[in-house]
């Protein structure tokens, strides 16, 4: 709960620092996204803390699948209430509630799928943090910029905890939190504009997330076709099947942050 509660403080902290001492000409656009943003960080901060919440109840007692998933939508709803919803060119409403609750839910399971080994979950949350930031910067977003940056800092300080041999884990409370902040960083940044109209820069947030996506992806399937609960964990995992193929665990993890990273970069070269 600690190291949960440091990332939420060092990515609060970092937002008010940022503003107070950055450059002249980099603080007024920085403001200027604040200002317009406020109630979206507001309603982000609230629900990085009811995310964790969650995580939390389901680490000292087991939640049911449905109590728990009924919290997962409910922040994703208030989330998209503030604002921060997918369109993807579909002028709906209802669509773009759907389209975000369904796209938060994914990603919170997706991470909270990849902690299955060490270093795994918090590696590829610091990889999707960093290159959703660098795009945000690249075009001109600082504000989602300072958040993404901020977030691969407190996950990287977390991370030489957590890996090779951890001293400290994430449970489900660290890997519900980074799961929503990326989630929620990923829809942030405007892709699509009229400055840039690339149509393919709307798959960046796929791209950049395209490892947990695939991972949760074949083994819900691959349970699905057992006739299993797809929320019961097993060991049919990418990490679970490089280790079985003659890597350590180390090597595993090390390798699909590569892909990661590979999978980024790809995204990064759309914008």
């Amino acid at each position: 709960m600690a190291v949960m509660t440091g990332i939420l403080a060092s990515l609060l902290a970092g937002i008010v620092v940022a503003t107070t001492a950055s450059p002249s000409s980099f603080a007024g656009l920085f403001e200027y996204g604040l200002s317009v943003r406020a109630v979206q960080l507001l309603s982000l901060t609230a629900g990085a803390f009811g995310m964790l919440f969650i995580g939390l109840r389901d680490d000292k007692a087991e939640m049911t699948p449905l109590i728990k998933f009924g919290g997962q939508l409910a922040v994703a709803l208030v989330v998209a209430a503030a604002g921060m919803r997918i369109t993807i060119f579909v002028h709906s409403v209802l669509f773009s509630y759907a389209m975000t609750a369904l796209w938060i839910l994914t990603v919170v399971n997706a991470f909270n799928f990849m902690d299955n080994m060490n270093g795994l979950c918090a590696g590829l949350g610091a990889i999707g943090a960093g290159w959703l930031g660098l795009i945000a910067a690249f075009s001109g977003q600082y504000l989602v910029a300072t958040m993404a940056f901020l977030v691969t800092g407190a996950l990287l300080g977390f991370l030489p905890f957590n890996f090779p041999q951890a001293t400290a884990f994430l449970g489900d409370a660290g890997s519900h939190l980074t799961g929503y902040l990326l989630a929620v960083l990923a829809i942030l940044p405007h892709y699509y504009t009229r400055k840039h109209p690339l149509p393919l820069a709307v798959l960046t947030p796929l791209l950049v997330l395209a490892v947990p996506l695939l991972d949760m992806a074949w083994v819900v399937l691959w349970r699905w076709k057992r006739g299993k609960p797809f929320y019961i964990g097993d060991t049919n995992h990418l990490s679970h099947r490089l280790v079985r193929c003659g890597f350590s665990r180390v090597q595993a993890v090390v390798i699909i942050w590569l892909l990661a990273m590979g999978a980024g970069a790809l995204a990064f070269l759309l914008q």
